[in-house]
């Protein structure tokens, strides 16, 4: 059976982000990527320069009544991260809304872009549009610590508070749901970032189980745009084959990551010679290069089981 997301977000002509760091790797897994982007610049921000054009609201539904128009409005499922703008958001809503009453068994992989390291980067007014609108339709929700802390009104400082985080999140509305990162201390030391999970489960007879797993991943001292992107593309591609299982589905997507980061590191300090920094340029993720790791990642991390209830 054909698989066939929707994917609005950003895109560049020149290196990874949004679009381009999920089309790639979802299309090397066997999905059909139709991609909508919310910007077009000539590369990401954190460059010295940027030129481009940005989505409007009314842009997005034009684009998507051609495609309604054309009775090709089906999808298996829509992917959806960076947003700055509350009726372009909104907008996003509706067609969510639209496109699941088409197919009720629809999955929508929502990254709530708001934030990180307790700053938000986003408008405040897109706050309130995630907790009443976007996050009730999402079935797969993967924020950061900040932003999951946003959405509950909760502060995380222990393991047992990011359960109760995860928890109140489902209320809301999605089934799994990733603590990407946080700041909780690992047990490996601080050489590593811990993420957490959380998956619900309902089984055939109707009763409810949970799956919640930690994961301790390496830390790579370099800033790299992109990754969150891509991470919420392979947890898309991941738990469509393992739906049933977030800890195999986890490995897999944060093996990617290990993977595309390391030989991005490796490149990076190859082409800026010794004792300097790499440019954003040199830092571009390097996936086209990965892509026998995007189909068949060797797993790095393990993920250990918290609790099946």
């Amino acid at each position: 059976m054909e698989c066939r997301v929707l994917s609005i977000q950003s895109h560049v002509v020149r290196g990874y982000v949004g679009n381009k760091s999920a089309t790639f790797p979802l299309q090397v897994l066997g999905f059909e990527v139709d991609s909508i982007n919310s910007v077009q610049f000539s590369n990401h921000t954190g460059y010295s320069h940027w030129k481009g054009q940005v989505l409007t609201a009314e842009e997005l539904n034009v684009l998507y009544e051609g495609i309604k128009l054309n009775k090709v409005n089906h999808y298996d499922y829509i992917l959806t991260g960076y947003s700055r703008d509350m009726s372009f958001l909104e907008m996003v809503v509706d067609i969510i809304q639209e496109l699941k009453k088409a197919n009720p068994s629809l999955v929508y992989v929502c990254d709530p872009v708001m934030g990180d390291q307790g700053a938000m980067y986003v408008p405040e007014n897109l706050l309130p549009v995630y907790k009443d609108k976007v996050v009730p339709l999402a079935d797969i929700l993967t924020p950061n610590q900040f932003e999951a802390e946003l959405l509950t009104g909760r502060k995380i400082n222990t393991e047992d508070d990011a359960v109760e985080v995860m928890d109140l999140l489902h209320r809301m509305g999605p089934e799994t749901v990733v603590l990407t990162s946080t700041d909780l201390p690992s047990k490996h030391g601080d050489q590593f970032l811990v993420a957490l999970g959380s998956q619900k489960i309902v089984k055939p007879d109707g009763t409810n189980t949970n799956q919640k797993i930690c994961m301790d991943i390496p830390k790579v001292d370099a800033v790299f745009v992109g990754t969150g992107d891509l991470f919420a593309a392979m947890l898309l591609a991941w738990t469509h084959h393992h739906p049933k299982d977030l800890k195999a589905a986890c490995e897999k997507t944060v093996s990617v990551m290990h993977h595309v980061i390391k030989r991005t590191i490796s490149y990076a300090h190859e082409m800026a010679g010794p004792g300097k920094r790499p440019s954003p340029a040199q830092l571009e993720l390097r996936m086209v290069q990965s892509k026998a790791d995007i189909e068949n990642p060797a797993i790095v991390v393990e993920a250990k089981l918290l609790q099946k209830s």
